[in-house]
């Protein structure tokens, strides 16, 4: 492996889930350099390539569908937010989630159906028909959240978000 193909492969490593722009501005690499440098890395298997809602995550081969699945969620900064809130409070109404989180219910709704189809979030019905958020799994969960930290670009677009949330109430 070259010098490059292997600070790159370590940078995957470092930062599982890690999407292609932001690979490329933490490395400081030119887009056909680095698109060069993982088309190799793909083909020899070292790295495993997700897209996902708009972004190619990568992540090193030991990650399966499920986690290469949650942890691409999870780089966004409100669905960590989502997912910390539901571990500490545990089930709860999404009207509550969105005050706790002071986000909008729409904002709130866009997360957790991210949330729900990479099985992370379950979305429980009570007789009457109200929904529930529960975590679907909070030890796999918690491992996998200890991995994860947004990038700073990620969080400024999350805030943006909730700020344009509180400029629209």
């Amino acid at each position: 492996m070259t010098d490059q193909r292997d600070r790159i492969y370590r940078h995957i490593d470092d930062h599982p889930g890690i999407h292609f722009n932001e690979l490329g501005r933490e490395l400081d690499l030119a887009t056909g350099q680095l698109q060069y440098h993982l088309g190799k890395l793909r083909r020899d298997d070292a790295v495993v390539a997700e897209s996902l809602y708009g972004r190619t995550h990568y992540y090193t081969p030991e990650y399966d569908a499920w986690e290469r699945g949650a942890v691409a969620v999870m780089r966004r900064e409100t669905a960590r937010d989502v997912l910390l809130y539901l571990a500490e409070a545990g089930a709860s109404s999404p009207q509550s989630v969105a005050d706790a989180l002071e986000i909008a219910r729409s904002t709130l709704e866009w997360h957790a159906d991210h949330l729900h189809e990479q099985a992370l979030v379950e979305k429980r019905r009570d007789e009457r028909g109200r929904v529930t958020l529960a975590l679907a799994d909070p030890e796999e969960t918690a491992a996998l959240l200890r991995t994860v930290e947004p990038s700073v670009p990620d969080r400024l677009v999350d805030r943006f978000t909730r700020l344009v949330d509180t400029l629209v109430e």
